[in-house]
């Protein structure tokens, strides 16, 4: 019988759940300070009177440009995952982890206020199985082997308000190898079909090729995005 896995779980504090993302994602305590996010805050949105990338009282609450720059400095790329394609297609043996943002509410101490806030989750495999990270858990949730993961992303991923981060080397990302080769040949296939279509409909089929069939987006080509409409997505 193989001994219970150690794994390293921050517990929520204030409004630090992306800095709590980042730490259970890499397994290490103290990966990421409080003052390094804020320093990234600031070196992002310079000389300015109100943060955007941060709580206006200074608590937390990073956006996804935060998270994005934070994965940089330790040689990963966060990949946004088009949730209209199935999970299915995604290599999960080039995969350093994953991170999901969901809708969370917000209390103060035991009173549950009437305010919509949105929350980072860390999903990564430890020992051959996959768990949820989430600061909000008193324990680590286990998820399973990689088929559960795959169901578990299609159930999440089923909700709108729900986005998914594929956290990647930044060779993965380059070659495009955390999605199975598969998935992309048929991406390719339909990008050279539509190529292929009557001179009236060369332009729409550009069009779709870009804003329907696209498997992913990286975060730093879609920073418009990566604000990840701003002030509903922190």
């Amino acid at each position: 019988m193989n001994p219970k896995p150690t794994i390293y779980h921050e517990k929520q504090v204030k409004e630090l759940c992306a800095l709590h993302a980042l730490n259970n994602l890499f397994q290490t305590r103290g990966t990421f300070s409080k003052s390094e996010l804020d320093s990234i805050c600031s070196r992002l949105s310079p000389n300015v009177w109100i943060n955007p990338h941060r709580s206006m009282l200074g608590l937390g609450n990073y956006d996804i440009n935060v998270i994005m720059a934070a994965l940089q400095k330790k040689g990963c790329e966060a990949v946004w995952f088009d949730k209209r394609k199935d999970p299915g297609c995604l290599d999960l043996s080039n995969i350093c982890g994953f991170i999901l943002n969901v809708p969370s509410d917000y209390k103060l101490g035991f009173v549950m206020l009437p305010l919509r806030r949105r929350h980072w989750i860390t999903i990564r495999q430890i020992q051959g199985n996959f768990y949820n990270l989430d600061s909000k858990l008193e324990a680590p949730q286990l998820i399973g082997r990689s088929s559960d993961l795959i169901a578990y992303l299609k159930e999440q991923l089923e909700s709108k308000e729900k986005e998914l981060f594929v956290v990647v080397s930044k060779e993965v990302d380059e070659k495009q190898l955390w999605m199975h080769q598969y998935a992309l040949q048929n991406n390719l296939h339909s990008h050279n079909t539509n190529h292929h279509d009557s001179p009236d409909s060369t332009s729409m089929a550009e069009y779709d090729c870009r804003n329907r069939d696209v498997e992913c987006l990286r975060v730093t080509d879609i920073r418009n995005y990566a604000d990840f409409k701003e002030n509903s997505l922190q």
